[in-house]
């Protein structure tokens, strides 16, 4: 439907507030209590303008967005006011409309004052859907606002391209994390490390992260322990006219529970050296004398461009960013102004140049220590002095991020399974938080010997077998699967049912392992090789033995405890018969390193 044919519908639905309010908790993840709402609006429901999207969309196509935004706010004080909420009301606004008098600070605090509500209650929640304003003005109506008292919340962290820029200028006292970011954390080491590195910022920054679009335990679980204070999403409560005031049954059951997240992993390999050349863009370059109108225009026609390098007979000699750009040119007469000027008056005369061989690690630190302009503008990138094309901040971050991701896990390269330094890891993530957990050791019996008769190519399959078969019969939420390497396995769990899943490996492995043996064999149970010193010898069919050791607070403190621990319940099933479980039952003080002689 053509915008102008809802205009008449729009003006209504303005003069009239014919606007519906919902509202959805936001949750206190430390003291498990409801910290505020936000407030959602929705259109007449029997309109085209119902949806939000359709709303807001007309009123920027009709250049009504400031008018509705007012009406939004004076509805939404109204219905709080009525259902007497408590804690902090999130209300969204555009920036643009703030520059508008209709949202001036002084309008608002007649709002306050006409519905009694404390300023210190409402929060604005700040969008960038209307990109181009200008940030000096914002800065200013942004200071008016928190002068009577108003919160400010930047809204949506990560969607936009700009929203960087508008934390920086804003300096909001929360930050809303995009529900892109949240959804799925817990199976993308990518997110984790996104999300980690946002609530580092906020911390520098004196800000608070709230988490949208929570569904699963396992995301709230896990930004919990990524120190993120506030969440909301449908695991905690949906958005309704009458709120909950508590937050939902399966949140508080989450938040009681004292586990730690199994942070997700990654199977590659540690990669070589990245250079600056792997963030090479191919982009076109402008003479110092340029008019800076047609820099403007050469940005318009590129809208991917982040920036223009100035470059002076092949070498670079400065940089225009498309924010410093744009910004130049939004105001009223601009061109006339400056578009003859030639763009030398325009650039960053100090860019950061690198080399293309320059390494990524080298090149993050001058970014950093350039400063935001770097990150926002990018980098220039030569060959030999000259000229080859730039690289952006994002590009930047995202590659580090990838190296951190892969550094920080090292994967088994047969199973895929986290090896030695994740296992260490993760342990003392537990033993840290004082979580009660169990330690399993699981080992291969008459192992060395298949491999003799078999080959190594069949042993293999054995022990992918075993890793696939650890795997399964684990939470991945809690449980966590390690491979020490060869036939040596670690499991640490926090399923309360871990005995009954361990019982069940074994009893999975000694049927899926007889396919891995002839007939002659497994009907003989076993078959005759040589032993260590070269004698014949009868070997009965490969078995598994798992030791296990339950780990409470306090009563082991370090890591080398633990799997000294682990590994002497090990040996006590490897002496039993068979497939077998051992559980060293006992608790020993802190120190103490006896090995458990049965199961006690």
């Amino acid at each position: 439907m053509h915008p102008d044919a809802l205009r008449p519908q729009l003006e209504a639905v303005i003069t009239r507030r014919a606007l519906h309010v919902l509202f959805q908790p936001i949750l206190d993840l430390v003291h498990g209590r409801i910290f505020g709402y936000e407030a959602l609006i929705r259109g007449p429901s029997d309109s085209p303008l119902h949806a939000p999207d359709a709303l807001f969309r007309a009123a920027t196509l009709l250049d009504r967005l400031p008018e509705l935004d007012a009406a939004c706010i004076q509805a939404i004080l109204a219905m709080a006011v009525e259902l007497r909420l408590t804690g902090q009301l999130f209300v969204n606004v555009s920036p643009g409309s703030l520059l508008h008098g209709d949202l001036s600070a002084e309008a608002m605090l007649d709002w306050l004052r006409w519905h009694d509500m404390d300023p210190g209650q409402v929060v604005l929640e700040l969008t960038e859907s209307m990109p181009g304003f200008e940030y000096a003005s914002l800065r200013e109506t942004v200071q008016r606002l928190r002068g009577i008292g108003l919160g400010i919340a930047l809204d949506d962290l990560g969607e936009g391209s700009s929203s960087l820029r508008l934390w920086s200028e804003i300096k909001p006292s929360y930050v809303k994390l995009d529900k892109h970011f949240v959804a799925g954390i817990h199976q993308d080491p990518h997110k984790v490390h996104f999300v980690r590195s946002i609530q580092q910022l906020a911390e520098n920054a004196a800000a608070q992260v709230i988490a949208e679009g929570l569904e699963q335990a396992s995301e709230l679980r896990l930004v919990r322990e990524l120190g993120i204070r506030y969440g909301q999403g449908y695991l905690i409560g949906r958005p309704a006219a009458l709120p909950a005031r508590v937050p939902s049954a399966d949140a508080l059951r989450c938040l009681e529970d004292c586990s730690i997240a199994v942070m997700p992993g990654t199977t590659r390999r540690m990669p070589g050296q990245v250079r600056a050349e792997k963030l090479l863009i191919a982009a076109p370059s402008v003479a110092p004398s340029t008019p800076s109108e047609t820099v403007l225009e050469l940005m318009l026609k590129h809208p991917d461009l982040h920036a223009i390098a100035v470059v002076d007979d092949g070498v670079p000699i400065g940089i225009i960013d498309r924010p410093a750009m744009l910004n130049r040119f939004i105001r009223l007469y601009s061109r006339e102004l400056f578009g003859r000027q030639p763009c030398r008056t325009l650039m960053d005369p100090e860019p950061v140049v690198v080399d293309k061989t320059t390494l990524i690690q080298e090149l993050s630190e001058l970014v950093v220590r350039k400063g935001k302009q770097a990150f926002t503008g990018g980098f220039v990138i030569t060959d030999a002095g000259r000229y080859l094309g730039l690289g952006s901040g994002f590009d930047l971050m995202r590659e580090m991020t990838e190296l951190q991701i892969i550094a920080a896990r090292y994967a088994n390269p047969l199973t895929g399974l986290p090896g030695n330094v994740p296992i260490q890891e993760h342990a003392e993530r537990l033993l840290t938080a004082r979580v009660p957990f169990v330690i399993a050791y699981a080992d291969l019996d008459q192992f060395k010997p298949y491999n003799d008769v078999y080959g190594f190519r069949q042993g293999d399959e054995i022990i992918r077998l075993t890793a696939r078969l650890l795997t399964e019969y684990c939470d991945p939420q809690l449980d966590f699967v390690g491979h020490l390497g060869g036939d040596d396995f670690i499991v640490l769990f926090q399923s309360p049912d871990w005995e009954l899943r361990c019982q069940s490996m074994l009893e999975r492995f000694d049927t899926e392992r007889l396919a891995h043996f002839t007939e002659a064999h497994r009907g003989a149970g076993g078959y005759v090789s040589e032993d260590r010193r070269g004698n014949l010898q009868h070997h009965e069919l490969v078995t598994m033995s798992i030791g296990a050791v339950q780990i409470e607070p306090l009563v082991f403190q370090h890591f080398q405890e633990v799997t000294q621990a682990a590994t002497a319940a090990k040996r006590v099933a490897k002496r039993q018969a068979g497939s077998q479980l051992f559980v060293d039952r006992r608790r020993l003080p802190p120190g103490r390193k006896v090995a458990p002689t049965g199961d006690a």
